[in-house]
């Protein structure tokens, strides 16, 4: 790399599957962190993301190195210990009872080094009536309550478009990573950071959440709406739809002044929060009769400029072709063996004296691509190397 990144003095050994483990480790890899992704030999690998060719793969695993251990047997596994001796931080997202079988706990990692981190992702977490079982983003959409309150009224529950708990758990963990780091400069012990899907998904509904535990309010779907603020939502241009977000007075003047809306604006149910509550249906149908007199494009022109937020509704393709995110340089080529640059999605952190370099360090790697070179700078001479294929402990 040309520039020295925040976590570049930190190992971390990546032994997530799926995709919220590997979204806390692809933190540390786009900010400098060796990271070193542990996986079976090829034979026995089953990647849950697709092949290392897959752009799902090459998201996930991008700045890192590969290096395939047969944790199962002897060799590999007095191999992973003598890593673990030398690392920084492990991470994991398996299942308790398979933590145990392959000894990488974190009393057994402690046993071995006393500052290393264990971070952890669970489905439910690591202890509960709960914590057994298998958990995947869409289980725990439902489970957390979140797909209770997407979607429109009257159709059912609803899955969020992404996999918001599998990425909302790894940013969390992320986060927690770094938190254990900062406690380490002070204690000079590691300690076992932990999350799980269910627990990221209770926080991520954040005031809807709140409604329930302070006042029991049980929350509802309201579609494209805010569960609050009126107006703001979806509604219709001449030429597709729009959203608008005009629920403040001084939003509310600006639309009705911005549109020629002077009779929206002066309607005696309109008049304040309470009415416009009330007045709900009515007043979103009364927005839908004006937008409707614009195309998408004038609407955008006109609200924004006199602070009324608006903005088009864009599929994938739009949104990333779209001015504002070219100029945000949201993407970035990472080279590959096999396949050239691949353009992959950057870090949306931003940090004044590390600007982004214009491109990836690494793509993902292939399942043991960086073994010998790897065990090579852990101090593993030739020998020793040819000893671990022999037995089946490497690949």
């Amino acid at each position: 790399m040309t520039q020295e990144l925040p976590l570049s003095s930190y190992t971390v050994l990546d032994l997530t599957i799926a995709r919220a483990g590997p979204t806390a480790v692809r933190l540390l890899a786009d900010w400098g962190a060796n990271v070193i992704r542990v996986e079976p030999p090829p034979s026995t690998s089953q990647s849950l993301t697709g092949p290392s060719t897959d752009p799902d793969y090459q998201n996930l695993h991008r700045n890192k190195r590969g290096l395939a251990i047969n944790l199962k047997s002897s060799e590999g596994a007095a191999l992973f210990k003598s890593l673990v001796a030398k690392a920084d931080i492990v991470v994991e997202n398996f299942r308790a009872d398979v933590k145990r079988r392959l000894g990488i706990g974190y009393e057994q990692l402690r046993a071995i080094n006393k500052r290393v981190i264990l971070a952890s992702i669970s489905g439910f977490g690591q202890t509960g009536p709960y914590s057994d079982r298998p958990g995947v983003d869409q289980i725990v959409q439902g489970t957390s309550g979140l797909m209770s309150i997407t979607g429109q009224p009257g159709y059912g529950p609803v899955r969020a478009g992404i996999a918001i708990s599998d990425t909302s758990a790894g940013m969390f963990l992320g986060q927690g990573i770094l938190l254990a780091l900062l406690d380490r400069e002070r204690t000079g012990e590691g300690q076992w950071v932990h999350t799980s899907l269910l627990e990221a998904m209770l926080c991520k509904i954040d005031f809807q959440g709140a409604r329930y535990t302070m006042s029991g309010e049980v929350p509802e779907q309201q579609g494209n709406f805010h569960p609050t603020q009126v107006p703001m939502g979806t509604f219709e241009a001449s030429d597709g739809l729009v959203n608008i977000a005009a629920s403040s007075p001084k939003m509310w003047h600006s639309f009705c002044e911005a549109l020629d809306a002077q009779s929206l604006f002066e309607h005696p149910d309109y008049q304040d929060y309470r009415g416009k509550i009330e007045h709900r249906e009515q007043l979103n149908e009364d927005v839908n009769a004006v937008t409707r007199t614009f195309t998408v494009q004038e609407l955008v022109e006109r609200l924004n400029p006199v602070g009324c937020p608006c903005g088009p509704i864009y599929d994938v393709g739009e949104a990333y072709d779209d001015p504002q995110a070219q100029y945000l340089k949201m993407t970035k080529p990472a080279p590959h063996t096999s396949l050239g640059d691949v353009n992959l999605i950057r870090s949306p952190i931003n940090l004044s004296r590390l600007p982004h370099a214009p491109r990836f360090h690494r793509a993902g790697p292939a399942t043991g691509e960086h073994t010998e070179e790897i065990l090579a700078e852990f101090g593993y001479s030739p020998e020793e190397i040819e000893a671990l294929k022999t037995a089946g402990a490497i690949a």
